[in-house]
């Protein structure tokens, strides 16, 4: 059965101090843990109800399950609600994304809602590798993870200092500024980085200055702007349009 001492570490990785300290953090939820157990990503632990064990043990056989009550994983879940399981992951390592394909980079979106579900659009279109500054949200956040719907286990993300970063790179900048050219126009280069800003400051001076391309999806009618996911979506459609 899950120990005082495991359901502590639970509860303490669910802030981004310990998270760092112990370089783990937190899979939840069913859908998340079976997405985690189909991948190449190791856990350390999986603690499931013996309902979610009896269900995948025969799927699973080389996991070492350990048991825990349905009331212990709510209590130190930070979900709403936790019947099935909570996986502890070591932190995988990835090498930066370096002049190769198409680069995903974001400016400061800082909400963990917003990062899980543009990582889910990155699985969508084949983005393997997500570029952040270094004050966007954290990956590895309970609520950026849970957003993913499972993509986290095929989408790195590296937090670096941004500008240093872009400058290292030979390739095009294509930077979302609401006054940029139409993405249905713009001669979208397969390798070349998109570099998304925060919809309450957008793109900041220091990285604005080295974008080559500024681009824009064109209203249609009178919303004030949109959500960064939403955009991030719509102008990854258009290069995969002219791939």
């Amino acid at each position: 059965m899950i120990s005082k001492n495991q359901l502590k570490l639970i509860r303490q990785l669910g802030q981004k101090k310990y998270r760092k300290q112990y370089n783990q953090y937190l899979v939840q939820g069913e859908k998340n843990v079976l997405e985690l157990l189909n991948s190449p990503l190791k856990a350390v632990d999986i603690f499931a109800t013996q309902a979610f064990i009896n269900t995948h043990q025969n799927q699973f056989p080389e996991v070492d399950f350990t048991p825990a009550e349905e009331e212990s994983l709510t209590k130190v879940s930070t979900l709403v609600s936790n019947n099935a399981a909570i996986a502890v992951v070591d932190m995988p390592k990835a090498d930066l994304p370096n002049n190769t394909g198409l680069i995903l980079a974001l400016d400061g979106v800082s909400d963990p809602g917003n990062l899980g579900t543009i990582i889910r659009v990155a699985d969508w279109y084949g983005i393997k590798h997500i570029v952040t500054s270094t004050d966007s949200a954290d990956a590895y956040n309970p609520k950026t993870i849970s957003a993913t719907m499972g993509s986290f286990v095929r989408v790195s993300v590296s937090q670096v200092e941004l500008p240093e970063y872009l400058q290292t790179l030979n390739m095009p900048i294509y930077g979302a500024f609401l006054d940029g050219q139409s993405v249905h126009t713009t001669d979208l280069s397969a390798k070349g980085v998109l570099l998304m800003g925060s919809e309450s400051h957008g793109i900041r001076e220091q990285c604005a200055k080295l974008v080559s391309d500024k681009i824009t999806i064109p209203a249609f009618g009178e919303a004030e702007s949109l959500n960064v996911a939403m955009a991030t979506g719509i102008i990854l459609d258009n290069f995969k349009r002219q791939a």
